[in-house]
């Protein structure tokens, strides 16, 4: 397979009080033509704004102070404002993670979806109009033509978010980035959302990068998962290696604190993603980590890639699990 974007020591960063707080830290991983890629971790480590920063989008005061994000073998760093302009929306679209916060509430559904289509394909307004509203019975919006003058405020967030789905594939892009896009949306809804956007992509020499909390949504639809925490990436591999048999802690913690039908007790991980302003020393997991050692507080893991799979620890998979055992009494 042929890498349609790769990502190399990206690197994203705030301001603090006495330095830089990196939200996105070195973060390396590539993205297959046809592929669909799932970014997962906890709230707080670093999903959105990796995303954010492919787009070079990164809110004020924020900067993205290091790295190349190669898209079809160029780079998105290097590239003008205006170049990249044409490339957002185009070839590269994004669903953000809330639909009402995303949609202009002032404007009609089918303005908004028009508007793209204006702007990267040259159509005049009632060719656009037209497209747009095609485009949401696309996505199974009923009574198209309808929802098409409608506003945001008139729809449910189902139908917001498929809204921005049809707007995201409005140019049919390469690359489509979905941020949570089944958050806050009942389980049927999810479901759909997820069909719609994975036959928008597969078959299509297209490529998607989900970012997600939820392990159900990553087992359902990916090909291969990315494992962020604090701002690093600790683990990569595809989706069926990665349940079957997790190599990182963290990893581990994450399958671990998956409810199952007839459990009694939940198995969470202890405390809490590490604030910017206090990143651990070494691995950044080592304070909530079974398996932490010496080394594990001393010194920072490389990624190490073997098989396939790729893992940023000392002590990784079942070979270690007597340390596990070991810490909690077994």
């Amino acid at each position: 397979m042929t890498a349609l974007l790769e990502i190399r020591d990206l690197t994203t960063a705030f301001p603090g009080e006495d330095r830089l707080l990196k939200a996105v830290d070195g973060v390396s991983f590539s993205l297959q033509k046809g592929e669909v890629l799932c970014l997962v971790g906890e709230s707080g480590c670093g999903k959105s704004m990796t995303a954010l920063s492919i787009l070079r989008l990164v809110p004020s005061p924020g900067s993205i102070i290091g790295g190349e994000v190669l898209f079809d073998g160029r780079d998105l760093m290097t590239m003008s404002a205006e170049d990249m302009r044409l490339i957002r929306g185009d070839r590269i679209s994004m669903v953000f993670q809330e639909p009402m916060s995303a949609l202009n509430p002032v404007f009609t559904l089918g303005d908004q979806v028009s508007e793209v289509l204006r702007v990267h394909k040259g159509m005049n307004h009632k060719e656009a109009l037209l497209k747009a509203t095609q485009l949401l019975g696309q996505v199974s919006i009923p009574d198209p033509e309808r929802r098409a003058g409608e506003y945001p405020h008139q729809m449910s967030g189902g139908m917001q978010q498929r809204a921005l789905i049809a707007m995201a594939m409005a140019c049919e892009p390469d690359l489509l980035i979905a941020d949570e896009p089944t958050t806050a949306l009942d389980v049927t809804v999810q479901a759909q959302i997820l069909r719609l956007m994975e036959g928008l992509i597969r078959g299509r020499d297209r490529s998607l990068l989900l970012i997600t909390h939820d392990l159900g949504v990553v087992a359902e639809v990916a090909d291969r998962v990315c494992v962020m925490y604090a701002g690093v990436i600790v683990e990569i591999s595809p989706v069926k290696p990665l349940f079957a048999q997790p190599e990182h802690p963290y990893t581990m913690g994450l399958m671990a604190s998956l409810p199952l039908a007839g459990q009694k007790h939940f198995h969470p991980i202890p405390g809490s993603v590490p604030d910017l302003a206090d990143v651990p020393s070494g691995c950044r997991f080592h304070p909530r980590c079974p398996r932490a050692q010496e080394v594990c507080a001393r010194d920072e893991p490389e990624l190490v890639e073997k098989g396939g799979r790729a893992v940023r620890c000392y002590f990784p998979g079942k070979e270690y699990e007597h340390l596990e055992r070991a810490s909690i009494g077994v």
